[in-house]
């Protein structure tokens, strides 16, 4: 990776970002997963929290992993023992999941998923792992620095150009399959960044 490809990071406050908290999400879950979010969702949102994500692991058993976060992308431990504190007497009644499991409440972490239109305008700029649910230029996989939002379209800046020399692509939010930030120096700085403001 060369910093000259990269495009200059935009200021984060330099797009408006909606930060509702019933912002819908653009990629929800299957499964045994959808039902668990549809038991939390509404329970989270009423304590002032959204739900990220819901993932379920066979790691040490079974482990029910719901990530969450305030409408400004925050998540303290509190928050966390908070939320978990009122959907797990939830979840113990409805029983979606039918066999014992372990609950971790959790933010979303640095390298997050990108759930929201708001997420994608707000890490715009970051470099980013996308996987889309339809092909565009041939392609359902790509890789490069986010630019932004426009109408229900994302960009992708990519970091390696394709066959044709193309090296920056528009994609369909609603199209999004799988997003997550990349963990790498620039985002360790805005989250070092964060924590001190």
């Amino acid at each position: 990776m060369t910093t000259e490809d990269q495009p200059p990071l935009p200021p984060l406050g330099g797009q408006s970002v909606d930060s509702a908290l019933d912002e819908p999400r653009l990629v929800s879950e299957t499964g045994v997963e959808a039902r668990v979010a549809a038991i939390v969702e509404p329970a989270l949102l009423d304590l002032g929290y959204r739900l990220v994500r819901v993932r379920m692991t066979g790691m040490n058993g079974a482990t029910l992993q719901i990530f969450a976060e305030k409408a400004d992308g925050t998540m303290s431990v509190e928050d966390c023992e908070a939320a978990s504190n009122v959907i797990s007497p939830l979840l113990d009644v409805d029983d979606p999941i039918g066999k014992p499991y372990t609950l971790e409440m959790s933010s979303p972490g640095m390298d997050r998923v990108l759930v929201r239109r708001s997420d994608f305008v707000r890490w715009s700029g970051f470099e980013t792992k996308l996987e889309l649910a339809v092909p565009v230029h041939g392609r359902k996989r790509f890789r490069g620095w986010l630019t932004g939002v426009k109408d229900d379209k994302g960009g992708l800046h990519l970091l390696q150009a394709l066959e044709d020399g193309t090296k920056d692509i528009e994609f369909p939010l609603d199209g999004v399959a799988e997003a997550r930030l990349v963990l790498n120096e620039a985002l360790i700085r805005e989250a070092l960044k964060a924590g001190k403001s």
